[in-house]
């Protein structure tokens, strides 16, 4: 299971944006979806659900160490890079899913991902005499979500999570604005009026049958190769920065802690790890390429923090 094509993929669908601090999930309930799907699929049991995903250096957080900690899941985590990219994780599935189908660990493989990568893999491992099955998350129309055309092309089939799974167990993070605290007036003061801080930001058979095994990974962007066109729409292209920029900044502003605003504020102009990749993961995903531009990058993240300080 791709953790990051899941979780991205489910955070457009409920908030419009890849972020995925924006969505808060309740795993146990959504894994067990999984497991049901993927024996209804292949008609077998379930032997393993590996999750994909990544951490800093390798070592779980606490909220890694609970998902490990559910029956028949096994962690694989790759780690960070410099620039806060995922290190590792592709290459661990495809080694997983070679190394299972080889080995005869499994006769069907469900695997939870869009990212054009693994097509080599999932050739080989059919060479092996195993089934590869995609099973999508649903975008807002209930179609496949970021599936790479090449993967759908090697693999036995696609299939998607059913819509109502996602609704149920995946939900937009809504903070609550406190108040500040109320200083207790001097004798003979008046007391000062608090104003709550406004986080809603813009608006706007004949040999034993083997059990089936569940692949998950993480943050693969699923989307085919493309290069940005030679001459580029002004106009278009300024559309699409300012409804990415106006949809993250939005669910940052609504699920962000009073702390979390303050570092960004603080840490200007740089833009934190999280926001960042949500937005070039959008604007990608909005504009079908797969590779930005410098050019564009840099429209895009300056245009971020001009919406950040227009908003009240």
């Amino acid at each position: 299971m791709d953790v990051g094509y899941l979780l991205s993929s489910a955070a457009i669908r409920v908030t419009g944006t890849s972020l995925r601090h924006g969505v808060q999930v309740d795993y146990a309930p959504l894994v067990d979806a999984l497991v049901q799907q993927a024996e209804g699929m292949s008609e077998l049991p379930l032997l393993r659900v590996h999750w994909y995903d990544a951490a800093k250096d390798g070592v779980p957080d606490p909220r890694q160490e609970r998902i490990g900690e559910l029956p028949k899941v096994k962690l694989r985590l790759g780690r960070f890079g410099m620039e806060g990219q995922q290190k590792g994780v592709d290459l661990r599935i495809g080694l997983d899913l070679v190394t299972h189908a080889r080995n005869g660990a499994a006769d069907v493989f469900i695997l939870v991902s869009g990212d054009d990568d693994l097509t080599e893999a999932v050739e080989e491992a059919q060479v092996h005499g195993v089934q590869v099955i995609l099973l999508a998350v649903p975008s807002t129309d209930n179609k496949p979500h970021g599936i790479s055309r090449h993967l759908i092309r090697a693999a036995d089939g696609l299939e998607i999570l059913p819509p109502e799974i996602v609704d149920r167990t995946v939900t937009r993070v809504e903070m609550v604005a406190l108040p500040p605290a109320v200083p207790q007036p001097a004798a003979g003061q008046p007391l000062a009026k608090a104003t709550p801080r406004d986080l809603a930001g813009l608006g706007h058979p004949a040999t034993p049958r083997l059990v089936s095994s569940v692949l998950t990974y993480s943050a693969a962007t699923g989307g085919e190769p493309r290069m940005a066109p030679e001459y580029e729409d002004p106009d278009k292209l300024a559309e699409q920065i300012d409804s990415v920029v106006i949809n993250v900044l939005t669910t940052f502003r609504k699920s962000a802690t009073e702390e979390a605003l303050a570092e960004l504020k603080a840490g200007k102009p740089s833009i934190p790890r999280d926001i960042d990749k949500a937005l070039l993961a959008d604007l990608s995903d909005r504009r079908d390429e797969f590779d930005l531009s410098e050019q564009v990058r840099h429209q895009l993240r300056a245009q971020f923090w001009r919406k950040y300080d227009e908003a009240p």
